[in-house]
């Protein structure tokens, strides 16, 4: 979800605010549901196969359950591995059938019992089983090949890719303590934050056009490249947060608007290692390129230790945090690819067409010892 907000109310409530949930009954359904899994081994005894068929009772210590498709399937009462040694769970597909299933990674106890139990049990069945509100069923018993290591399993059988991403979903989630009733649901347009959002917007572009007023009346030429690399840097921000398919919320905006500064020093320490290359001696496209080399390590510097707390933020934040988090560490990256590589590009095509480049508007090279330059 997109900065879901989960808070409590009282002693027995919770408040749950989904943004940009379009079907509100599939969203209630997933929150009631739960879901906790348990890897057992198939009874393999003459008894546990007949009262597979329906010709006998089932076995002391086993128990029947069915499969997808109907079929009843005997089990061992004694539970090789549960939910509590799973790690993650993610949709996917089956590399050799290419149908939907769902990978599961144990963690380090679980991986060495899993490992074990597949060694001593090769030709055997295990089923994985999967309890719902007290219900378990069957989603696949294939027959043990091989040791299995490393602590990957897969889960596949008869799943569409829909109910692989739901099975997935429920067992990240785990199983909740007690039971959930949902007694109060309210819908909210988005209306109530257009306001808002239009004020977020208008903030980045007056940001924009400021910092693009004053980089072209302070550096002239190059302060009009500095302002075409920010407006590619927007571009890449917004095309990448695009492509992630991430909601646009207000801490979002707050982290577009501060990309922009921090894009624009990074042409403001070029540009003024330039001035200094040029107040030097330097001829022209030497200092273009003395320019660009020297700064470098600053911004590099300076922008990974910003990225740094950025990350600090994804990962310990939550909620609005973690949405400011992810424009700001995607912002930071865009604004080293436009600010660096793409503005010298930009300054290569206009000036290294000149064979003999004599000057380069970058505004008042100011001379920091005019004293020492009218004795000169």
């Amino acid at each position: 979800m997109a900065e879901p907000v989960i808070q409590q109310q009282g002693l027995d409530r919770i408040v749950v605010q989904l943004p940009g949930v379009q079907d509100t009954a599939k969203a209630k359904d997933i929150l009631g549901r739960t879901a906790t899994l348990e890897v057992r081994l198939v009874d393999e005894s003459t008894e546990g196969r007949a009262a597979e068929r329906g010709q006998g009772n089932v076995p002391f210590g086993s128990e029947r359950y069915k499969e997808r498709d109907g079929r009843d399937v005997i089990v061992l009462r004694q539970v090789v591995l549960t939910g509590d040694n799973l790690e993650d769970a993610q949709p996917g597909f089956d590399s050799q059938t290419q149908e939907p299933a769902v990978h599961l990674n144990l963690d380090a106890k679980g991986a060495r019992i899993f490992k074990d139990v597949t060694r001593e049990n090769i030709g055997k069945r295990m089923a994985i089983l999967l309890f719902e509100k007290g219900k378990g069923e069957v989603v696949t018993a294939p027959v043990i090949r091989s040791e299995i290591g490393g602590g990957r399993v897969q889960i596949s059988g008869r799943m569409t890719t829909q109910e692989a991403a739901d099975v997935a979903l429920l067992l990240r989630a785990g199983s909740l303590a007690a039971p959930m009733e949902i007694i109060e649901e309210r819908t909210i347009g988005p209306s109530l934050g257009a306001e808002n959002i239009a004020k977020g917007f208008d903030s980045v572009t007056w940001g924009f056009l400021v910092i693009v007023a004053f980089m072209c009346a302070y550096y002239a030429m190059f302060g009009m490249f500095s302002s075409v690399a920010l407006a590619v840097n927007l571009l890449l921000l917004v095309a990448i947060l695009s492509l992630l398919q991430a909601t646009l919320t207000l801490p979002g905006m707050a982290a577009m608007a501060l990309a922009l500064g921090m894009a624009i020093d990074a042409n403001v320490l070029i540009n003024e290692r330039i001035r200094e290359e040029l107040r030097a001696g330097a001829t022209p496209q030497a200092a273009i390129n003395a320019g660009y080399d020297r700064a470098w390590g600053t911004i590099f510097d300076s922008n990974i230790t910003t990225l740094i707390a950025g990350i600090a933020l994804l990962a310990f934040g939550s909620g609005p945090v973690r949405g400011f988090a992810v424009v700001h560490c995607i912002g930071i990256l865009t604004s080293m690819f436009s600010a660096v590589m793409f503005s010298r590009g930009v300054v290569n095509f206009w000036y290294g067409r000149q064979k003999k480049l004599k000057k380069l508007s970058i505004g008042t090279v100011w001379n920091a010892n005019p004293q020492a330059a009218a004795d000169e």
